[in-house]
């Protein structure tokens, strides 16, 4: 009886290998923290946006009267003033009496807007976005003294109905501009690279 060789067969074993899989990884996680910057960058400039168009908004109806915040024929074309409202009803906290001195003052008057109008351009443009987080802190802290959140109860004595002794909205927009400004959320939706490219931008970081 004949016995035939048979062709041996080799049994490979083919194991992952690892430089590949890490290499995998790698590719993954890095795409994965493009994906999430992109999204990031994308998120950033619509909350710029957003806020840049409450700050012009208000801006557009203190000035024209639009019958929202400010009555139809009470503008500040008008003749109304912008502070003169919000300012002279101030009634707590340790600047109340200083506050009602600023109430409806042409200086007053000239900050405040240019302020909403200067904050609100910058952030839609997505320029200047450091003076803008300054300005607009500024004005969201003088803001917060006038209503003065931790006081319990009026200066007449009845009860201020503050929901938070702390933090409200006025702080909340005060974080943002000064994320946005540290995020430089100008680049994405906005004319932040072509202005940090200007001369005298380049010269003067601080108006990035």
């Amino acid at each position: 009886m004949a016995v035939h060789d048979q062709p041996h067969r080799h049994v490979r074993f083919h194991l992952p290998s690892l430089h590949r899989s890490e290499t995998a990884r790698h590719s993954g996680d890095e795409a994965g923290t493009l994906t999430l910057t992109a999204t990031s960058a994308h998120v950033l400039a619509g909350l710029r946006v957003l806020t840049g168009f409450v700050f012009l908004w208000a801006f557009l109806d203190k000035t024209f009267g639009f019958g929202y915040a400010t009555p139809s024929g009470k503008g500040w074309i008008d003749g109304g003033s912008p502070t003169k409202g919000f300012l002279g009803s101030v009634a707590a906290g340790p600047m109340e009496s200083t506050f009602h001195d600023w109430a409806g003052a042409g200086w007053a008057d000239w900050l405040f807007m240019l302020g909403l109008l200067g904050i609100g351009v910058a952030l839609i443009a997505g320029i200047g976005l450091r003076i803008a987080a300054v300005a607009g802190t500024a004005m969201m802290a003088l803001m917060w003294i006038a209503e003065w959140p931790p006081a319990k109860h009026l200066s007449d004595g009845s009860l201020s109905m503050s929901t938070n002794p702390f933090t409200d909205y006025h702080v909340i927009y005060a974080v943002v501009l000064i994320a946005l400004a540290a995020a430089g959320a100008g680049a994405t939706w906005g004319l932040g690279k072509a202005w940090a490219r200007l001369p005298f931008v380049s010269r003067n970081r601080w108006l990035l």
